[in-house]
């Protein structure tokens, strides 16, 4: 029986991924702070150690009590947009947290680490963006991203590690974190409707992304160390039809049975137009039938109603308040939590 571990199995993609390694018959050690995940997304049969990979003694500890045959990295902080203000904290948390497990993967002989990646790396390149395009990060968190794929590929050629990289963009489901105010755009609307809120769009609304449903990426996540083709190999992966987010935001209000309200926000520094190609991947599983945008999000939808409206935490530790959105602005120093 294989043993994987799963970084951030209590939060979304990575307790849908810890799932479907169960279904596979593997020994699933979920690690998670909390932070933003909940201990009810663990998947019954995982055992669930609660630790933060920054910490490299919690690490160490880890792998001295496990014998760890893969590693599936998905912890991370995942607010591209916020990254900008939080420098510090998106390294430490993105970079140096990785590292860690890529040291305690080399010295503990792991057979493969799986690492998910982002779209962010390519910044504002023409879409559809393709693995043979060279990565131009435009924010912090992209960067991040990156900087651990070239540590993973130096590790590869240093020390033989074997890995496989995966550049999800815009995933949305069940388990999703809908009180995150500054990342995942489908559970901040979700969240809003849910509290008799307008929905808030940065700008105009013609920003373009494909909006990837969660069992159209976690299955695959999970499998790949059963296919030879994908060792050392990078991959996108997630939905194919690019929509802009105002037809996201009408989606999601007809999943809900509403009129939308739309409330239009100053336009923060973002990439306009991102989404890729994911013909590389299909070369390797073939093709499949993906969940469409409204199925996707009718299925979120029934979930959310179920969990109802979370509570929007505030981002405590804002290192830089220039140029940021006057909406995240006002809130902080509403709350006191420039750090």
């Amino acid at each position: 029986m294989a043993v994987s571990l799963v970084t951030g199995g209590a939060g979304f993609l990575g307790s849908h991924v810890a799932k479907y390694l169960l279904h596979r018959g593997d020994q699933v050690i979920v690690v998670d702070d909390l932070s933003g995940g909940f201990r009810e997304n663990v998947p019954q049969g995982a055992v669930f150690e609660h630790g933060d990979i920054v910490d490299r003694s919690f690490v160490q500890e880890l792998f001295s009590k496990y014998e760890i045959d893969y590693i599936y990295h998905l912890a991370a902080y995942a607010a591209e947009g916020l990254s900008h203000f939080i420098r510090h904290f998106n390294y430490t948390n993105n970079v140096l947290g990785s590292v860690n497990l890529i040291n305690s993967a080399v010295n503990s002989n792991v057979e493969r680490f799986v690492f998910t990646s982002s779209i962010a790396v390519y910044g504002s390149s023409r879409p559809p963006m393709t693995e043979d395009m060279h990565p131009e990060p435009e924010d912090p968190y992209g960067i991040a991203k990156y900087a651990v794929e070239l540590d993973l590929r130096a590790a590869h050629e240093q020390f033989g590690l074997e890995y496989t990289i995966f550049r999800p963009h815009n995933v949305y489901g069940e388990h999703q974190n809908i009180g995150d105010r500054y990342r995942n755009v489908v559970g901040i609307f979700m969240n809003q409707l849910m509290q008799g809120l307008p929905m808030t769009v940065f700008g105009d609304g013609t920003q373009t992304r494909a909006f990837s449903y969660i069992d159209d990426v976690a299955p695959v996540i999970a499998r790949c160390t059963e296919w030879p083709e994908t060792v050392c190999e990078v991959f996108n992966i997630g939905g194919d039809r690019p929509y802009t987010v105002l037809e996201l935001a009408h989606t999601v209000a007809e999943a809900f049975g509403v009129e939308p309200t739309i409330e239009h926000l100053p336009a923060r520094n973002e990439v306009i137009h991102a989404y890729a190609s994911h013909e590389k991947i299909k070369s390797v599983i073939g093709e499949t039938e993906s969940v469409d945008l409204f199925e996707g999000i009718s299925r979120m939808a029934r979930w959310a109603r179920k969990v109802g409206p979370r509570r929007a935490k505030r981002f405590e530790g804002v290192e830089v308040e220039r140029n940021m959105p006057e909406v995240w602005l006002s809130e902080i120093r509403t709350d006191g939590a420039v750090g």
